[in-house]
């Protein structure tokens, strides 16, 4: 029997399964789906990935960073397209060191499950869909039953293990869905940016691809109007993309076929609680599923494995308790950012306003180059806790607020130094505390 079992091969299932080897257990990982790797299932939610920080240093743990990062595109920043044609870059970092990793998330996937089987530690077990968990025993959908005492639930946003464990359990779905489309080769867009057609109530969205195309992902209200609900018919699709992405539409020749065709995704945020129930547990979108607006569900989920692995002593029951209690609130800080995120991509970045407070908060930073960094730069480019971020975005809101109003940039830099900076700061907390 393995020291312990693990529901769900996908990205976070696999990486923990890879990082408890390396630490000498054995894992017996049970996936629903076949192999990925030998047939042609796609990698389920297909939104290409957004490896950052955090994500970056849970790869380094098991010495893969290098070969993901030789498989991905980095993207320095959001280019805007503005309904005119006209567009802007706003740069994520403070410098171009700082940037994103587009990837697809099947490759990722893919190399994870074969790094963890060449561990020779880990057997992954495929089309084993789980039913119920009880009294130690996974059952599956086939019939066959494993003995489990330690188990982890990596199994997604519809986690069954999460049935066994949680007793509360909210799910907050978006009133917008999305479809996905491609961009093939030769489009002759910035290739090392994420592009964005924001259009208030809605937006389409470009990630970059090895090969030069563009992963492109339209999100948009399910009812009303404009939504997916008026776009019946392939003329409405092709009337709907020249009337709000006249310079993506000759870059997608059969936009409104690969509309029709698109399956229509939904998001959503959820929030169970209790995580642990002696020594089983929930991590990644099974614990806490989060819109992909911020791109840190998989970077959460990886950091999840490294805080967990760390954190081990080998009383399960104790370690997982441990565990979820100090990660809930981060998690729940994340899930808040990624649906602000959504807000601002959609709405706000074609906004005036908005523009006026990002240029005031780089003209702040560049007279604190070496201390001041906005909440996107703590979420994507440091291990501070989420938490941390949220509670600095609130403050930096303010700061930029006052800068707006006087153009003091001296009491702005005596704020950030009063009550922005020591958040940055914060003390270990029960041994769980990240670092930039």
């Amino acid at each position: 029997m393995a020291d312990l079992v693990v529901i769900g091969a996908g990205p976070v299932g696999s990486l923990l399964a890879l990082t408890l080897a390396r630490r000498g257990l054995s894992v017996d990982v049970y996936e629903r789906r076949p192999d990925m790797r030998r047939v042609d299932i796609g990698a389920g939610r297909s939104i290409n990935l957004a490896v950052s920080t955090r994500g970056l240093h849970a790869l380094h743990e098991v010495g893969l960073d290098a070969d993901v990062l030789r498989e991905a595109v980095p993207m320095l920043g959001r280019m805007t397209h503005a309904l005119d044609g006209k567009l802007a870059l706003l740069r994520y970092g403070r410098s171009e060191k700082e940037f994103i990793n587009s990837m697809s998330r099947g490759g990722l996937n893919k190399l994870l499950m074969t790094r963890a089987e060449e561990s020779g530690r880990v057997r992954i077990h495929f089309e084993k869909k789980l039913v119920t968990y009880a009294d130690d025993i996974a059952s599956f959908e086939d019939g066959s039953r494993a003995e489990a005492p330690v188990i982890v639930g990596a199994d997604g946003s519809a986690s069954a293990l999460r049935k066994a464990i949680s007793a509360g359990v909210t799910e907050d779905y978006l009133t917008a869905g999305y479809k996905e489309l491609t961009m093939p080769p030769g489009s002759g867009m910035h290739r090392e940016a994420l592009h964005i057609w924001p259009r208030r109530s809605f937006m389409l969205i470009a990630l970059p691809n090895l090969d030069g195309s563009f992963t492109c992902t339209l999100f948009l209200a399910f009812e009303g109007s404009p939504s997916f609900a008026e776009l019946e018919t392939g003329s409405s699709a092709r009337a709907f993309g020249e009337k709000y992405f006249p310079d993506a539409m000759p870059l997608i020749p059969d936009f409104a076929d690969q509309l029709m065709s698109a399956p229509l995704g939904r998001m959503v945020t959820i929030r169970a609680w209790p995580w642990s129930r002696g020594s089983a547990l929930l991590i990644g979108d099974a614990a806490h599923a989060i819109v992909p607006f911020f791109g840190q569900g998989m970077n959460a989920g990886f950091e999840d494995v490294t805080l967990l692995v760390q954190s081990l002593t080998g009383n399960w029951t104790a370690d997982f308790a441990k565990f979820a209690e100090a990660r809930r609130p981060d998690a729940d800080a994340i899930a808040d950012l990624a649906i602000e995120n959504f807000v601002e991509m959609r709405d706000r970045i074609a906004d005036p306003e908005f523009l006026k407070l990002r240029e005031i908060e780089h003209q702040l930073q560049a007279r604190m180059p070496d201390r001041y960094l906005t909440r996107y730069q703590i979420v994507t480019f440091t291990r501070l806790p989420y938490r941390i971020a949220l509670e600095a975005g609130k403050i930096q809101y303010d700061i930029l607020e006052e800068l707006a109003r006087t153009s003091d940039y001296d009491r702005g830099i005596e704020l950030a130094d009063e009550r922005l900076l020591p958040l940055l700061r914060p003390e270990p907390i029960d041994g769980m505390r990240q670092s930039e």
